[in-house]
């Protein structure tokens, strides 16, 4: 049975829509949403807070959870300088707005931030930022999605009915406040989150 790695991600608009990527500071270069691992004894909503500042430096306000997302690799293949196979990977995405109009701090090195229209992609970005993207704009709230390694394929889950998006309860009723001390860091930076503290080689890279 394949190891475990929790993630947060999410889709963070602007005021006019378009979408926050970060590029990949090294290998293919994909594009994918910010995020990262959560830290023992803490919840998706305050490590989506801490992570995504940490990354990008944006602040962002989360407006609720676009679904939850299961990555699994083909079982039984390694990666390089890896003893077993690749960790399945359950990823909380959330739908996330942009507070202000600049960062609040600059963000570290390891990715190129850039703002991307949901129906304009690039060609190059992992599946899970495709999957959420394409449910986030359709107004999707509570999936629940496999998504494989493999670019570009998606098996969906029976989706629950979607509410309207004014009664829609924001995450951030939850404790949505940063745990201080700031933000950890660096490690993951320029990753995307299904592969955040994880070695793999670039043919297998989402």
């Amino acid at each position: 049975m394949s190891a475990l790695t929790w993630t947060v991600a999410a889709v963070v608009t602007d005021d006019t829509g378009r979408v926050l990527l970060c590029q990949q500071g090294r290998g293919t270069r994909r594009y994918a949403l910010p995020g990262g691992r959560l830290r023992p004894a803490e919840g998706p909503v305050r490590a989506a807070l801490r992570d995504i500042r940490a990354e990008t430096g944006w602040d962002i306000e989360l407006v609720d959870l676009v679904g939850v997302y299961h990555l699994a690799g083909p079982a039984g293949e390694a990666a390089a300088g890896r003893a077993g196979p690749l960790p399945d990977v359950l990823a909380h995405v959330f739908r996330a707005r942009a507070a202000g109009v600049r960062p609040a701090t600059d963000p570290p090195p390891g990715c190129r931030l850039s703002w991307h229209s949901p129906d304009a992609l690039p060609e190059v970005v992992t599946p899970l930022t495709r999957a959420a993207v394409t449910d986030a704009s359709a107004g999707r709230s509570g999936v629940l999605r496999d998504v494989p390694w493999a670019p570009d394929t998606v098996t969906p889950a029976p989706l629950p009915a979607t509410r309207p998006a004014e009664e829609r309860r924001p995450a951030a009723d939850q404790d949505t406040r940063r745990p201080p001390g700031g933000p950890d860091g660096q490690s993951g930076a320029g990753q995307p989150p299904e592969q955040r503290g994880e070695s793999a080689s670039p043919s297998r890279r989402p």
